[in-house]
């Protein structure tokens, strides 16, 4: 049952005992796979962990599972910083043991290096300081000892590019930015025609370009009390409470919350994950996804200069989301009455690092769910409301929150946010830039993309499932269309692994449909997935990065599942030549036509700039729905109650039919004929008297009678009640 004395501020869950084999890991499995690790002679004092990720047991198992003792399996990336050899360990918690180990082929085509840890960034600004080219190039430029000293540098994957020197290597390439002080916005001062690529195996400078001699961005990026002046003074607190506490239940990671069940999961490659969610219809608890996360995403920048041309952030695979996920605040991340989950991730040496609170939960109005009004007849409508999920990471100069909603009628929202500070680069003030805005003066944000990838591990009733495209379409004028109005719709079955493109002008989605289970008109169940319709990738397909990020060419995929298949770029898209992930995923053509299939979905914006992204930049919301198409056999939101039957007061119904006396139980008002209180035809008035019932509140104008003889509505107002005996009435008048 919901927690009904928790209803105000926050209550935090942290799993610090695994109790089913989908949970997060906790710091005592992580410190106890490490141990294992070290006692085999695995890793040595200056050994990294880039990857330290649980390895989910099969399906089969995870279904089968009724209780008792389970295995419980970690997959460790450990670095070796001196050769640049990584090697992936898996342990068996259970069996005390590594079950598999395996040399990550970086050194081989098509390459690929594990993400970066905290500590390679930290020795990759010392190397570049270290410099004596790049002191020369700063110096060329004018810049004093004080502002060198002050300079950040800020280290990226370098994408690949086939450069002899780099590929097989661990390397990283850094742009320089100025600083007028500690505390500076370094943004705001990027360090124009100055880019630095660093060997971090040898240590060694392998390259400085240094060209042109572009002024340096001088302007302020503050956004401090100082920077912005006088606050607004009238925007009034906002408090939310639920004095009966929230309707969510919580039993370890396990989320109940109208009729939605499912388990709350955090790793640190891929962030929020949630698995076995399903929706109780009627007693039966019926299965929609079995796993859903947002693995991947890339930010490919269209900027042709030495500073930006290779940009092409994959924040999950080269930086890990999870590891870099925020610790949020109440009433600052999160408003209103709170549940938290704790995570645990693994720092650079491979120990557990727990980031509080970070994971939000909690319950939001979403508005009306449904409503309908009769001429003369009082309105039906009932309120909408969500369960929120929800984390922030920040990757550098951009932050991003992962929302999940869960909707009363069934519907499921996955939106990302996109805030922080636009990655910025210098030129002349006043200039037109084909790949650049100029935001500030001398201050130009170069055109990209954020392409985010869902991967929903879908269960529509079973295993079973099968995808149809669905789009509208014309039909000529003719015998088909005599009038010329008609159109209809054309389904096309998935056969076979592969991507697919969105097609706005025709509204094209996804019936994602139960191949074995039928409703009540004899149609699959299923559950439709609406894109937003955003650009694809924008790069040319011969660019490097239309294969290192192929997934984001597509806008939806379906592949048959295998347990192995998990990331849209590949195991490691830092530095790859491209072609893992989805790519190889549907390479062997195997069918989807039936059986256990997963559905990808790539959306995100293609962002050009704004003066108003300056010098923080507001939310962005980029979503998709998937939603119940025939899976239930009819309006799953019908039994929403009434806000009287919640909280004693209804402005929201007219009832099923009203009582002899009028009273509490409803009834419509009627059009023509007898008034509710039966003396005489019913007119309707904006202004004058509104009788409310016993214990009622005035919604407009003046309480009469300490809420129960009437308000009074000024002209052109609306008379209205909420509360005591009675459901608000129009004004009716004797004719």
């Amino acid at each position: 049952m919901p927690d009904r004395t928790h209803t105000h501020g926050k209550r935090v869950s942290r799993i610090t005992e695994a109790r089913h084999p989908l949970d997060m890991l906790t710091p005592d499995e992580i410190s106890a796979g490490r141990a294992i690790l070290e006692r085999e002679g695995k890793f040595d004092e200056s050994s990294l962990f880039p990857t330290v990720l649980p390895v989910e047991p099969p399906k089969d198992e995870v279904r089968g599972y009724d209780g008792g003792e389970f295995d419980r399996r970690i997959l460790y990336v450990v670095l070796d910083p001196a050769t640049g050899r990584s090697v992936e360990c898996t342990v068996s918690l259970q069996q005390d043991a590594v079950i598999d180990e395996r040399v990550v082929p970086s050194d081989k085509h098509p390459y690929g290096q594990p993400p970066y840890t905290w500590t390679e960034f930290m020795k990759a600004e010392e190397l570049v300081k270290a410099s004596p080219k790049w002191q020369a190039a700063m110096r060329r430029r004018g810049f004093t000892q004080e502002q060198i000293d002050l300079c950040y540098i800020g280290p990226l994957a370098p994408g690949f590019f086939d450069y002899e020197e780099e590929v097989g290597q661990r390397m990283i390439r850094s742009i320089t930015f100025l600083r007028d002080h500690p505390n500076d916005s370094q943004w705001a001062h990027p360090v124009e025609g100055l880019l630095t690529t660093l060997n971090l195996t040898t240590g060694e400078v392998v390259s400085i370009l240094d060209e042109g001699d572009v002024p340096t961005a001088t302007g302020s990026g503050a956004y401090d009390d100082e920077a912005i002046g006088e606050r607004r003074d009238d925007l009034m607190p906002l408090e939310i409470t639920q004095p009966a506490g929230p309707s969510f239940h919580v039993d370890g990671a396990e989320v109940t919350w109208q009729k939605w069940k499912m388990r709350v999961g955090f790793n640190q490659r891929e962030g929020l994950v949630l698995h076995q969610v399903r929706y109780d219809d009627d007693g039966e608890e019926r299965p929609i996804l079995y796993r859903g996360s947002v693995p991947e995403m890339v930010v490919p920048y269209g900027d042709t200069s030495i500073n930006r041309y290779w940009i092409s952030y994959f924040d999950a695979g080269e930086y890990h989301l999870g590891k870099n996920a925020n610790s949020l605040a109440l009433g600052c991340d999160c408003l209103g009455v709170i549940h938290y989950f704790d995570a645990t991730v693994a720092d650079d040496d491979g120990t557990p690092l727990t980031i509080p609170q970070a994971v939000c939960m909690h319950e939001e109005d979403f508005g009306v769910v449904w409503k309908h009004t009769e001429l003369g007849f009082r309105p039906d409508v009932r309120r909408q409301r969500r369960l929120v999920i929800s984390y922030f990471a920040t990757v550098g100069n951009y932050d991003y929150g992962f929302f999940w909603y869960f909707y009363l009628d069934g519907t499921i929202e996955v939106e990302a946010k996109a805030t922080g500070i636009v990655y910025n680069g210098s030129g002349e003030p006043g200039q037109d830039d084909p790949h650049r805005h100029e935001i500030a003066p001398g201050l130009y944000a170069p055109f990209h993309q954020h392409i985010f990838c869902a991967r929903l591990d879908v269960e529509i009733d079973g295993p079973d499932n099968m995808v149809d495209e669905v789009e509208a379409v014309r039909i000529p004028m003719g015998e088909d269309n005599p009038y010329g109005n008609a159109f209809t719709l054309q389904r096309t079955r998935i056969e076979t692994e592969g991507g697919r493109d969105a097609n706005a002008a025709m509204g094209r989605t996804w019936h994602v449909m139960s191949k074995s289970r039928k409703n009540l008109v004899g149609r699959p169940t299923a559950y439709q997935l609406v894109p937003q319709n955003t650009p694809a990738l924008l790069a040319d397909p011969e660019a490097f990065v239309s294969k290192r990020a192929a997934f984001a060419t597509k806008t939806t995929w379906v592949t048959k599942h295998h347990d192995d298949e998990l990331w849209p770029a590949g195991d490691y898209p830092n530095q790859h030549a491209g072609g893992a992930g989805l790519p190889a995923y549907v390479a062997d053509g195997e069918s989807v036509d039936g059986g256990d299939i997963v559905v990808w979905h790539s959306f995100g914006p293609t962002h050009f700039p704004r003066i108003e992204d300056w010098p923080i930049m507001p939310v962005d919301r980029y979503h998709f729905e998937f939603k119940p198409f025939g899976f239930f056999d009819r309006n799953p939101a019908l039994d929403v109650p009434e806000v009287e039957d919640m909280v004693g007061a209804s402005c929201c119904s007219s009832g099923a039919g009203a009582d002899a006396e009028g009273g509490a139980s409803g009834g419509r008002a009627p059009d023509t004929g007898e008034s509710a209180d039966g003396t005489g035809t019913v007119a309707y008035e904006t202004a004058g008297d509104c009788g409310c019932g016993a214990g009622a509140a005035c919604t407009c104008g003046t309480d009469l009678a300490g809420g129960s003889g009437g308000c009074t509505c000024g002209s052109g107002g609306s008379c209205g009640c909420c509360g005591g005996d009675d459901l608000p009435q129009f004004t009716a008048r004797p004719q």
